[in-house]
């Protein structure tokens, strides 16, 4: 992140999804995903140097569950990618920061705990009581 997008701190109090307050998400999401990408490339290093042989079973059954629980981790990583990568198109096309059911403006406070949220908390919320009722059933 550039220096003035880093000592930058998007507000309430400012003209929403402006051009500065874009740039700080698309800066924020591109950094998240070379994040991830490091740590996967870490991990499939790891795992390249990892394949001596255990004699002890115990041994072998832990490294297995610990390898099975990384992928599983890294899983979950390359769908937030996908979700990372929609934002970063969302906001080349102007969409970023609206609700995708209400088009209202999702906030400030919403997008810096979660930059790749597509509803507002309205939208959320009733999403999440639907699932719940779903679930339920």
């Amino acid at each position: 992140m550039s220096n003035e997008v880093r000592d930058y701190t998007p507000s309430e109090d400012e003209e929403y999804m402006n051009e500065r307050q874009l740039e700080y998400f698309r800066q924020k999401l591109i950094d998240w995903k070379q994040d991830i990408l490091d740590g996967s490339k870490s991990t499939i290093e790891t795992m390249q140097t990892e394949t001596e042989q255990q004699a002890d079973f115990v041994d072998r059954a832990s490294s297995e569950a610990d390898r099975a629980l990384e992928l599983r981790t890294r899983d979950r990583q390359r769908k937030l990618i996908s979700k990372i990568d929609a934002a970063l198109r969302r906001i080349q096309e102007g969409e970023y920061g609206y609700c995708e059911h209400t088009g209202e403006p999702i906030g400030v406070r919403r997008l810096e705990a979660r930059p790749t949220a597509t509803l507002c908390l309205e939208a959320q919320e009733k999403h999440e009581r639907k699932e719940r009722t779903v679930r339920d059933d």
